[in-house]
C-alpha cells in the first residue's frame, strides 16, 4: 500500500525566489552602473591627459580642448568644449598646463540619482 505524503512546502522555493529577486536585480543594475561610470571616468582621465599634453606642446587652448574631445570618442553624449577648463591660457616653459574636465554622467537605470558629476584633471609640464 502506498503512503500518501502531504507537502506543505510546495511553493516555498517560488516565494523565496520572489523575495530575493528584487535584491538581485538591484545588485546587478548597481554593478552595471558602476562599470559604466568607471569606464567613462577612465575615458575622461585619458582625455584630460591628452588635452594637457596638447596645451603643453603647442600652447593653444582651442587645440587642447579639441584634443581632449577627440580623445574620448566612447563617452556618450560627447564632451563639449564648455565642460573643459584649460589653465593657464598661456603656457610658459617650466610651468604646468592643467586641463580639467567636468562631466555630468546620466545614469541609465533611474533607480539611483539621475546624474552625478565626474571630474578629471590632467597636468603636464609646459615645453615638453
Amino acid at each position: 500500500m502506498k503512503r500518501l505524503r502531504f507537502h506543505t512546502d510546495r511553493g516555498a522555493a517560488a516565494v523565496e525566489f520572489a523575495l530575493i529577486l528584487p535584491v538581485l536585480l538591484i545588485l546587478v543594475l548597481g554593478i552595471v552602473e558602476f562599470g559604466r561610470a568607471y569606464n567613462v571616468q577612465i575615458s575622461l582621465s585619458q582625455a584630460a591627459r591628452e588635452g594637457a599634453r596638447e596645451m603643453a606642446i603647442h600652447n593653444d587652448v582651442a587645440a587642447a580642448k579639441a584634443a581632449a574631445i577627440d580623445a574620448a570618442p566612447s563617452v556618450n553624449p560627447a564632451i563639449s568644449a564648455g565642460q573643459i577648463a584649460v589653465s593657464p591660457a598661456n603656457c610658459t616653459t617650466g610651468g604646468t598646463a592643467t586641463v580639467t574636465i567636468t562631466y555630468p554622467l546620466e545614469l541609465i537605470t533611474g533607480f539611483f540619482d539621475d546624474t552625478f558629476t565626474l571630474t578629471s584633471i590632467g597636468v603636464m609640464r609646459c615645453g615638453g
